[in-house]
């Protein structure tokens, strides 16, 4: 067997002897890696694979999504409204919905293509600077608008937690947020902190290096 396919069944078998009893999903993260290296995946007959940014998805994915409808391509990255068109063109989950401006434009590309995508909102769980996302206190709000105003198919929260020890606190937190707005699914969890993620909830997990490997 496929070493890659093996690293994946792995981590499959690591989620499913935790006997949850919400079903979890493998986002298998692409980025920076060819066709060709992820391909014994696809062949394999996963059908949820990530990418960061919308140029080289648009490279890599768009002949053989035309080819392979079971295919089910997430936007991890940061998204700007810019690209907004492209994406909805491509993508079929948006994990990075992070701002009024671009949930404008993917409304407006939505209706313009009559395309549906789903979409997580991003979450600054820790109120970093740096980092993308919705503040805490204004998620009520941003849903409303995205759901009430424009329409937006929302899934769930996504979070990038803090990268300092604390991962298991934000993830508890933002387990606690997507309750509150009654959402399905959440996205947390990457290859060093899946297990937890699973456990406080997570129904969809990006991990990209413990499948393909290191990146280059």
């Amino acid at each position: 067997m496929n070493t890659i396919v093996e690293r994946f069944n792995k981590i499959n078998s690591n989620i499913t002897s935790l006997n949850l009893k919400n079903s979890v999903k493998i986002v298998a993260v692409s980025k920076t890696f060819s066709y060709d290296h992820i391909k014994p995946l696809v062949d394999y007959g996963h059908s949820h694979f990530g990418e960061n940014r919308v140029q080289e998805a648009l490279v890599k994915w768009s002949d053989i999504k035309k080819n392979s409808s079971h295919l089910k391509l997430h936007l991890i990255g940061k998204l700007q409204s810019n690209k907004a068109k492209d994406a909805v063109k491509l993508f079929d989950f948006i994990h990075s919905l992070d701002n009024q401006k671009l949930a404008d434009a993917l409304a407006k590309y939505q209706s313009k293509l009559n395309k549906r995508l789903k979409y997580f909102i991003q979450v600054n769980i820790g109120n970093e600077i740096q980092k993308s996302g919705i503040p805490v206190n204004e998620i009520d709000a941003f849903y409303n608008y995205c759901v009430k105003e424009i329409n937006l198919e929302i899934e769930g929260l996504m979070v990038i937690p803090p990268n300092d020890g604390n991962h298991k606190k934000y993830f508890e937190r933002l387990s606690q947020l997507n309750r509150s707005l009654a959402l399905k699914e959440l996205s947390m969890g990457m290859s060093a902190d899946y297990i937890d993620a699973v456990k406080l909830g997570a129904t969809f997990v990006r991990i990209g290096s413990s499948i393909f490997g290191s990146r280059s």
